[in-house]
């Protein structure tokens, strides 16, 4: 092996956050590249994506939470996430050549040491690294498998300027969708998504009650809600609900982002009678957990479908404590990519 990759720099977890996570409760360590084991590649890292349920699993109490691929942390922990590199050594009989681009969930790291049933063989050069490491891919299976979009549908995606929230909208668009809202935090971001990602209207929280604006937006009510907020957004959409409305809860960032610190608890009050009375269906989903083989489909279907893939892209390894920090602040638009 090339010796000049015997050693390698991760972002390890070096104290727990008090409140919201800060770049300086991450360090970046240089330490040896792990032992290396018969069926392991070693990948040169390229991309690898950051997600703002790190935080919630940087908690001291922290527990393993289904739909998340990655463990608790504690400190000194190194982190992970999805990563996408190219194989600088590989096993006979592997089946992965190295210079080839696989995908991994070893990101945080500059070179990972990946056992090859962990991996997967992606296309030829050029990659767009968003297609395969961000949450179109969520949105898809949620919009898909998890409820159906039917043609004419008014869709209401909350944190619409978000990872999953940036994609759903268009791919809502794209099967059928005649009217699609979302919410966001900004002006800034309101507009960024009514003019790229093709929003009809949006939501700014802070901007009156969600149930007013929601009600002017959609004053024929809402046939599709897709969900990462809870709270307020969720009762506002259930209020807000027609016949047959379909909701897919995918995350409850009033929780991971709760100011005092993450936690998995995200209380809502909704009025049940009315739910029942609409035939309203509530569902909660993990693309990962329930659909994970359909990843293909996704791949080949958006290929040909023109989406837009919104993100968001630093630099080097020393910039990532400090965009995930500015993520979970909800700083940055789409999917939040580490480029190496």
């Amino acid at each position: 092996m090339d010796r000049t990759i015997e050693r390698c720099r991760e972002v390890r977890l070096r104290t727990y956050p008090d409140g919201m996570i800060q770049p300086g409760d991450l360090a970046i360590v240089e330490t040896a590249l792990p032992d290396i084991g018969p069926n392991d590649l070693v990948v040169r890292n390229r991309w690898f994506r950051i997600s703002i349920s790190t935080r919630l699993m940087a908690n001291p109490d922290a527990q393993a939470v289904e739909g998340i691929p990655f463990p608790a942390l504690k400190p000194g922990d190194a982190l992970a996430d999805g990563a996408i590199g190219q194989v600088v050594t590989s096993p006979p009989g592997s089946g992965f050549a190295v210079g080839a681009y696989v995908s991994h969930p070893l990101g945080w790291r500059d070179y990972a040491v990946v056992d090859a049933g962990r991996c997967v063989a992606l296309g030829p050069a050029p990659i767009e690294p968003a297609a395969y490491l961000g949450h179109g891919w969520t949105a898809y299976a949620a919009l898909t498998r998890g409820v159906t979009v039917r043609p004419g549908d008014t869709v209401f995606v909350s944190s619409g300027a978000g990872a999953i929230g940036s994609m759903a909208g268009q791919i809502a668009r794209k099967l059928g969708a005649t009217r699609v809202i979302g919410s966001t935090s900004t002006q800034g971001k309101a507009e960024w998504m009514t003019d790229e990602l093709g929003y009809d209207a949006v939501i700014l929280r802070g901007a009156g009650p969600i149930v007013d604006q929601l009600k002017a937006a959609a004053p024929d009510g809402v046939d599709v809600f897709v969900d990462m907020v809870g709270g307020e957004q969720l009762a506002a959409a259930a209020e807000a609900a027609r016949d047959g409305a379909r909701f897919v809860l995918l995350g409850a960032l009033t929780a991971e982002l709760n100011a005092a610190g993450a936690i998995i608890v995200a209380p809502v009050e909704l009025d049940s009678f009315q739910l029942i009375l609409r035939d309203v269906t509530l569902r909660g989903y993990s693309a990962d957990r329930d659909s994970a083989a359909a990843f293909p489909a996704w791949i080949a279907w958006q290929r040909d479908a023109g989406l837009h893939f919104a993100g968001t892209t630093v630099t080097g390894l020393e910039q990532a404590p400090r965009a995930l920090h500015d993520a979970c602040e909800g700083r940055l638009r789409g999917v939040v990519l580490v480029a190496l």
